[in-house]
């Protein structure tokens, strides 16, 4: 077929679709004045950093997806073995048989975990992971004999899923706005964000105030009524909010201090985000009780995730008066055979160079983003490794997110789609994320996209009289 023909087709495929979807599809997140007749960005391939819309044009894929497409699209290592693994075992029922990949997988993944983090309870993603490690956190305080130990302290900004206790825990502007949640069980504390801190108020202060306020919190409540505090290590779809040094290792001691246990969310930070395939200790100096993980896990191949979970907890366990007492929680597609070998796959190309790769070129991909600062739209760029935000604001003076104007976010996207680059508009920010295989050549052709699109987004504003620049 001809260029033109090839591209004229695509292009009545990419229409044809979007039709269908606005018939038939319902899209995550959606209004309600357009649930069940929306379509969205039309997507027909991918290959390497780059997917291919319905107009034959080729963008790099700067979210990877959904933080998840960590070694690239077009990985034909992890097809294959998904294609092999389900010849050999499509599915077993994890009630009452298992598999190898799964058991193979558990090995690898506790001899990357901290501490005594040695066991894994596989799930179907980040949420599901969310809601096993609370529900875990629920038996077990049961078993104890504490039944009252059951609260949960999650932070504003944060994103820990969709499901109806992980969903509870969501602390983003929006989120909660319609939607119901166990709100009885879940305390909110204030999100550990130096560009939003007090003004005048040092980093180092910032992070005492944040200490205390997490101390008088267990104190207001009791730490005999409180069961868990759960935090990503960088509050991801929350603006990629790197918390200062010291204020996870401080958190994490009131914990043991107060038999609280610390769940660390990884599910975006995991599998070479921030260049480590857990980022709790290596980055953070933190090791928790547990740690869910999903996404970069499979490189977003298969659906897969997990919670690492402490050998000490499982030894309480057998060592209570109640050897009956049935966490009677599971799956249906738990230790997925086909799941699981595309994981392992995964993790011997992560392994195989592409996390060596991923820690040389990520102060790069920082280094080249912090100069769209000098734009006067963007009030800070911010991330580690290859996890990064642009958030703008109206006055840098006030630091005020743009109030004339919440959408910057989407209008910065639709020029950068139209130049070759396709961003995670959050309101007023913009989240890069790009997959772990990105170049130097391929960051800096992403700078260039987003400087050229935030400028085309000031002279709109400008134009519309939203803001004066």
């Amino acid at each position: 077929m001809a260029a033109l023909e090839k591209l004229d087709a695509m292009d009545g495929a990419g229409d044809r679709t979007t039709e269908r979807a606005a018939r038939h599809l319902v899209q995550p997140w959606p209004t309600a004045g357009q649930i069940g007749a929306e379509a969205r960005t039309y997507i027909a391939s991918g290959d390497g950093i780059y997917i291919t819309g319905a107009d034959g044009e080729r963008l790099i894929d700067g979210p990877a997806g959904m933080w998840c497409v960590n070694v690239g699209h077009r990985r034909a290592e992890l097809a294959d073995v998904m294609r092999d693994q389900a010849m050999e075992l499509s599915y077993n029922t994890p009630w009452y048989t298992m598999n190898e990949p799964s058991v193979a997988l558990s090995e690898r993944l506790a001899a990357h975990a901290p501490g005594d983090l040695n066991h894994v309870f596989y799930t179907t993603g980040g949420s599901s992971a969310v809601e096993t490690a609370l529900r875990f956190m629920q038996f077990y305080n049961n078993v104890r004999g504490r039944p009252e130990k059951k609260m949960v302290l999650s932070r504003q900004g944060a994103y820990h899923g969709s499901t109806y206790l992980s969903g509870s825990l969501n602390g983003r502007p929006r989120d909660r706005d319609w939607m119901d949640g166990a709100d009885g069980m879940v305390v909110k504390l204030s999100s550990p964000n130096p560009f939003r801190r007090p003004a005048g108020t040092s980093v180092a202060a910032f992070s005492d105030f944040l200490v205390e306020e997490f101390r008088e919190t267990v104190a207001r409540i009791g730490a005999e009524r409180i069961g868990a505090f759960i935090a990503e290590p960088i509050q991801a779809s929350g603006g990629v909010i790197v918390p200062p040094d010291d204020y996870l290792p401080r958190i994490a001691q009131i914990c043991r201090d107060n038999d609280i246990l610390y769940i660390s969310d990884e599910v975006v930070t995991a599998f070479g985000r921030v260049g480590e395939v857990f980022a709790s200790q290596d980055v953070f100096g933190v090791e928790p009780d547990m740690i869910t993980f999903a996404k970069g896990v499979t490189s977003g191949y298969f659906p897969l995730g997990g919670v690492m979970m402490s050998d000490r907890l499982f030894e309480t366990l057998r060592r209570s008066n109640h050897p009956d007492a049935m966490f009677a929680h599971g799956l249906t597609y738990s230790s997925h055979p086909v799941g699981c070998a595309v994981a392992l796959k995964n993790l011997d190309l992560l392994e195989g160079g592409i996390l060596d790769h991923a820690r040389e070129v990520g102060p790069y991909f920082q280094q080249r983003l912090k100069t769209l600062e000098e734009l006067p739209l963007v009030g800070e760029v911010r991330g580690l490794g290859l996890m990064a935000c642009i958030e703008c604001v109206a006055d840098r003076d006030s630091m005020n997110p743009l109030k004339l104007d919440n959408e910057v976010g989407k209008r910065i996207d639709r020029h950068c789609q139209e130049l070759g680059l396709l961003v995670r508009p959050l309101i007023n920010m913009c989240v890069m994320s790009p997959p772990l295989v990105i170049s130097r050549e391929q960051i800096d052709d992403m700078v260039v996209i987003l400087r050229e699109g935030i400028s085309r987004t000031m002279d709109d504003l400008r134009r519309e009289g939203l803001w004066k620049g």
